[in-house]
């Protein structure tokens, strides 16, 4: 799957519909080489090519991560609109204007998948789904497949979404009373838990498959991390990322230890590394790194405690290996909000580099960063930089550096956003009137 657009408005900070475009854009960049190993060439009717990476710019509070929860809202509703009666909690209007936050949020992605260009979306509040659409463009013109308005299918393409029609007719006129199809669940979710719903199944699963994290030190990535060192590919992939970050471990595993072992004891008791209790286990991850004996001469390799004993930069990169794993092998796109904290400029470098080789074939990585090192032309096309500012009335608004007429391919992105040519920056008070207490007081 190929993301070409998502678009989504009312959302937290978001007042007007937003469009993040990953179409690339048709421009020259500095470094011609960027042109095209930074692109995905479109196999598509459209000749639509997408970017490989895309980098969100602003200032603290400024709305980049809300970018991140609109994709994590319109994917989780998808997933699970039917089995779950409160998904729609997700729903989060802009509550800064009267006009606003009573209205339904809007989404919408444009995507490709074999070939075939769809675009779908949906209008909700946090009670009801107030509109759903889908458009297919299997030839040369996009038609509805169908378009919801609240519990009535107003329009319904027989032929090419044949399993529309079959679910209508199924349900017949009782459609606004029935559970399968309730008010606060999408048509296209209800489809698919039916056999006959195999556009729909595949779309969502294609959808599904998105990977979006929106914070670290959780603890369900950290499990997923830790059951990818099941798999021999991934572990082998995961050491070889870590040994790449130059962080000096040369090895890491899992075992069990009987749960009344302390494990916030950063002093390792190497007898008890290696006994694995019977019962009242628990799956511990350890480190292996290089161990020096100044008398004897000599190194060797020791076992380690990871939760206590590596950095929040380590644990960090553990976190994202087995994800940035699934989506290289799997041309899955990837989103990560935050993705520059705890990580050296160096580092955030090198991923975006990877996603940007030309052994990339598939996959797209959408990130939110205040490290403006990536802002160089070469590294970054234009059209891969983005901006998130306010405006007076507390509404964000995202925007394109390729919106900005007159930049040359020679131009410092970095020098010139940090001097505000490009604005989504912070305007900072005089700090040194902090000093000032006893006058505050």
């Amino acid at each position: 799957m190929k993301i070409q657009e998502f678009s989504f408005g009312n959302f937290k900070s978001f007042k007007e519909i937003q469009t993040l475009n990953l179409s690339a854009a048709k421009i020259t960049s500095k470094n011609k080489e960027i042109d095209s190993s930074n692109v995905i060439a479109g196999d598509n009717n459209e000749g639509v090519s997408f970017l490989k990476s895309k980098a969100i710019y602003g200032a603290n509070a400024s709305g980049k991560s809300n970018v991140v929860k609109a994709f994590k809202a319109f994917v989780s509703i998808l997933k699970s609109s039917v089995k779950d009666e409160n998904i729609l909690k997700y729903i989060d209007q802009f509550k800064l204007s009267s006009e606003t936050e009573k209205e339904p949020c809007f989404f919408q992605l444009v995507f490709w998948l074999n070939d075939v260009k769809y675009r779908y979306g949906f209008e909700a509040d946090q009670s009801n789904i107030k509109a759903e659409w889908l458009y297919g463009k299997p030839n040369e013109r996009e038609i509805p497949f169908f378009i919801r308005e609240n519990q009535t299918i107003i329009e319904l393409d027989k032929t090419n979404f044949s399993e529309g029609d079959m679910l209508t007719t199924l349900l017949g006129d009782d459609s606004d009373e029935n559970d399968i199809f309730r008010n606060n669940s999408l048509f296209l979710s209800t489809l698919a838990t039916f056999g006959f719903g195999r556009i729909s199944k595949q779309l969502i699963k294609s959808v599904s498959l998105i990977i979006i994290i929106t914070g670290l030190g959780d603890k369900e990535m950290d499990e997923v991390a830790i059951d990818a060192l099941n798999d021999n590919k991934k572990q082998n992939y995961i050491l070889d990322l870590l040994k790449h970050g130059d962080i000096g471990i040369e090895n890491i595993m899992f075992t069990k230890l009987p749960s009344n072992v302390l494990l916030n004891n950063k002093d390792k008791n190497e007898a008890i590394i290696k006994k694995i209790s019977t019962s009242n286990e628990k799956k511990v991850l350890l480190s292996v790194r290089k161990r020096f004996n100044e008398k004897l001469e000599h190194e060797y390799l020791e076992a380690f405690f990871f939760d206590t004993h590596e950095s929040e930069g380590t644990k960090k990169l553990f976190e994202l290996s087995s994800f940035i794993y699934d989506a290289i092998k799997e041309g899955l796109p990837i989103i990560i909000d935050e993705f520059d904290a705890r990580f050296h400029p160096l580092l955030t470098k090198k991923i975006v580099e990877l996603f940007n080789s030309n052994e990339n074939k598939g996959s797209q990585l959408i990130v939110t960063t205040h490290d403006t090192n990536l802002l160089s032309s070469d590294l970054l096309r234009r059209d891969q930089i983005e901006f998130v500012e306010k405006d007076k009335y507390g509404a964000s608004h995202l925007y394109s550096l390729t919106q900005f007429k007159g930049i040359r391919n020679t131009a410092s992105f970095e020098k010139d956003y940090i001097q505000g040519k490009y604005g989504a920056i912070p305007f900072l008070g005089d700090f040194t009137k902090l000093f000032n207490l006893e006058e505050d007081a």
